[in-house]
């Protein structure tokens, strides 16, 4: 099976199913957790990159559509993009797959950084501020920000137990991507995070 995303449009695109069993040990994964600035740009394989977002934010408990990371007062308001060189995505938790976004790619625009435009996958963390029901805007500023920490780290802990290099940023030019990925004024960008093989 190819690892492309298909490339047409409209309807979801179903990823497999996540490896939920396995994997090294939550003590070895914080030990070998770490930044990484260099990435090949070898693709990752499909079944990974399904693993990995569901990692990420994914729907653990379908009974009550839980996730894999917290969320205050339960808004799950942070939607995960994923920008890969077929075009840039929305993960849709609860259905497991991938909503198209945009055909283009969108890679070198998720960050300041020469790195971003050639690593595989840049997932970019976005708060819907519209779901943060009765907040203020100091605390949905706050909130958000916690969630999508929750989020990036949870890829960081997946990434050392798949052996993926990633590095989470703050530094993305939020004024160029928001408008690239067609986002709602409150939509806001909160981080970035770069994932692939190590170079």
């Amino acid at each position: 099976m190819s690892n492309a995303i298909p490339a047409q449009g409209g309807g979801a695109i179903a990823l497999p199913p996540p490896q939920t069993t396995g994997t090294v040990p939550l003590m070895q994964a914080l030990r070998t957790r770490r930044s990484t600035r260099e990435f090949s740009p070898r693709p990752l394989p499909r079944e990974l990159l399904s693993t990995l977002l569901w990692s990420a934010f994914g729907v653990n408990r379908p009974d009550t559509g839980g996730r894999t990371a917290p969320s205050a007062h339960n808004w799950q308001e942070i939607d995960v993009f994923v920008a890969l060189a077929d075009g840039t995505f929305r993960y849709d938790a609860r259905s497991h797959a991938l909503q198209r976004v945009v055909g283009d790619d969108l890679r070198a625009a998720t960050g300041m950084q020469d790195f971003v435009g050639t690593a595989p996958l840049n997932l970019v963390y976005v708060a819907d501020t519209a779901k943060m029901i009765d907040a203020s805007p100091e605390d949905r500023t706050f909130y958000a920000s916690a969630n999508a920490g929750f989020v990036a780290q949870n890829v960081y802990l997946f990434c050392a137990a798949a052996e993926l290099a990633c590095v989470v940023r703050g530094l993305v030019d939020r004024s160029r991507l928001a408008p690239a990925l067609k986002l709602r004024v409150d939509q806001r960008i909160v981080l970035a995070q770069t994932v692939g093989y190590a170079k």
